[in-house]
Parts: C-alpha cells; sequence; structure tokens
C-alpha cells in the first residue's frame, strides 16, 4: 500500500527529487522518473513531474515499491552524510535569526561546527540540507566544545563582507566563561604570543623547533562575579582569533581553567564543595554576544544566545548575572 508523508518544516524548500534520494539513497534516479510518468509518486494527490518544490504541510505518495531503496540507520545517504531528518529539526530549532543572506544559529556543546573525517554531523553540512537552494559558507568558527552565537552566510557576497568583518576585527565577539580559580587583576589585556597551545611573553622566548610561526593572541577579559575564591564569573572579548585562545588564556594565563575543559584543565581539581555540582562533559564556555553589519542592510545587529540547560543551575545557584 502506498505511504502519505507529510513535508515536515525542516523539509520546507527541498525539490521532490532530492527529497526522495534522502530517504531512498539507492533509488535509481529513472526509476523515480518511471513512477512519475506512471502516476505513482504524487503531490497534494496531484500527479508529479520530479521537479517540484516542497513546501511544509504537503502530502508526497510514496509508491510501495520504494520500500527496499529506504535509508538504513547509520549509512551514509546520496551527499556522503549520516545526519537524520530528526538532526536537521534539531539544528532548525536553534536557528535565532534567518533572512535571505544569513542564518544564525545558537550552536550547541558538542556540535562540530565543520565537517571532516570522523564527523558525523556538522553544522555546515547540516545547514546546507536546511537551505538547499542557497550557498551555505561559514564566516567564523566555535570550537565543538562551545555553545552559542554561530553566524552562517547564505550567498558569496554576504560570505565575503562578514569575512572580512572579522578579519578587520569590526565585527565585536563577547563570551562568558565560568572559570575554576580566583581570577586576579579583576580585568584586563592579555597580551601574548601562541604556539602549539602554549603561551610566550614574545616571540623571542618561542622554541624555534616548534616548526610553526608564533601568533599574537589578545584577549580582553572582566570578572564579573566570584563565588568563594574558588569561581570566577568572566566576560571574555577577543581581539585575535587563535585556536582554543581562550582556553588557553585562561589556564596557562590566568591559572584559571574554564570549567569543564578537559584539555587544558584537566590537572586542577574543583573545590569539594563544588565538585559535584561541577563536574561535567560539557565546557562552561559560551559565544554569548556578537555585534556585526548586516552585510545588505548595512545595519548593526547586536544577537545574544541563552545561558545553555547545563550551565543554568550553576549560574543560577550561584547567583551570578548576565551582563
Amino acid at each position: 500500500m502506498a505511504e502519505l508523508i507529510q513535508v515536515s518544516q525542516t523539509e520546507d524548500g527541498t525539490r521532490l527529487l532530492r527529497w526522495f534520494l534522502r530517504r531512498f539513497p539507492s533509488m535509481p534516479q529513472r526509476e523515480f522518473y518511471k513512477l512519475c510518468r506512471g502516476g505513482q509518486i504524487r503531490v497534494n494527490s496531484s500527479r508529479a513531474r520530479g521537479q517540484e518544490i516542497l513546501r511544509a504541510g504537503d502530502v508526497v505518495r510514496v509508491p510501495p515499491t520504494l520500500t527496499s531503496y529506504a535509508a538504513v540507520p547509520g549509512k551514509k545517504t546520496e551527499s556522503g552524510a549520516r545526519f537524520s531528518l530528526a538532526d536537521l529539526e534539531d539544528l532548525r530549532q536553534c536557528i535565532i535569526h534567518n533572512d535571505e543572506d544569513i542564518v544564525v544559529f545558537n550552536k550547541p556543546a558538542g556540535l562540530a561546527v565543520q565537517g571532516g573525517t570522523g564527523i558525523r554531523k556538522s553544522v555546515d553540512k547540516m545547514a546546507a540540507a536546511l537551505f538547499p537552494y542557497d550557498k551555505i559558507s561559514l564566516v567564523h568558527r566555535l570550537d565543538r566544545e562551545t555553545s552559542g552565537i554561530l553566524i552562517v552566510a547564505k550567498n558569496q557576497r554576504a560570505a565575503q563582507d562578514l569575512a572580512a568583518q572579522f578579519q578587520n576585527k569590526t565585527a565585536h565577539k563577547e563570551y562568558l566563561a565560568l572559570l575554576n580559580g580566583d581570577v586576579r587583576p579583576k580585568r584586563g589585556v592579555i597580551d601574548n604570543y601562541m604556539v602549539k597551545g602554549q603561551v610566550f611573553d614574545s616571540p623571542a622566548r618561542l622554541n624555534n623547533g616548534t616548526g610553526q610561526r608564533p601568533q599574537r593572541a589578545i584577549t580582553e577579559y572582566q570578572v564579573l562575579s566570584s563565588a568563594g575564591g574558588h569561581l570566577s564569573w568572566v566576560l571574555f572579548s577577543p581581539k585575535t582569533g587563535r585556536t582554543h585562545q581562550l582556553r588557553v588564556h585562561s589556564a596557562l594565563t590566568l591559572h584559571a581553567p574554564i570549567v569543564g575543559d578537559m584539555l587544558y584543565g584537566a590537572d586542577k581539581k574543583l573545590d569539594g564543595a563544588l565538585r559535584s555540582m561541577l563536574e561535567t562533559n560539557n565546557l562552561f564556555l559560551l559565544a554569548y554576544k556578537l555585534t556585526f553589519r548586516h552585510p545588505s542592510s548595512g545595519r548593526t545587529m547586536t544577537l545574544r544566545a541563552p545561558i545553555p540547560d547545563f550551565m543554568q543551575p550553576v549560574i543560577k545557584f550561584l547567583e551570578f548575572k548576565l551582563p
């Protein structure tokens, strides 16, 4: 018996052929068009030609002969991706702004921004699936472990404009972090050099055997609140964008690693009274605010990310406030 499937909000804007190939990745395209010509595939009870653009709420008739071509869980689809429609819906729920030029996500901790070997789900690949008729481009990055504001361009012009803003430092980023330690002084600017997760006061102190050029790393910081000399609630404003910059500056310059940082803070144990409340696999680092100029209108936009669920109980218990 034929199956009637309603198009979800996540699938809105998808071409009918692509919709079928996602669900039946081993189906030959000639079989698809044969079924269309025979009236076996229909959209809202009307015969389909194959190139229709689906909208949320449309009903697609799927003939029973296609069941043998159905996607196998965990197996790659025709685009090489392993994410599911449920994964796409989860990412769609993370959208905090969307227009013709950009889409802005509140990226959850643990989700990679860019795909690669061994990465099943990534923002770039899933955003391309959510917006199949846009040219999705990353213009900045967040660590996989970091949550918060991530802006993605939807066309080449927007990508070039936004990339220039990040390169020229006219886009302003602010992060909130919970640090394991008493940070002093309470306000300052960290200005040093980084190579392979190490910091140096000047390029002259670098070991030439590293094989890498020294990269200047500048971060402004302000301690917003502290708790018992053990924890610091810090606002970071990075002026450069080095790999793991805030994590390295917290652990190696401020000597107070970010809570949950198993790479740079694994050797520093939490105070006994706080350990049970704070021990987590999540990194307490949030890309909290991003200010930039919209690539089309030129209007200055400021977007903020909400405190993630895993951080909320701790921040509330410690009575820390947002800036």
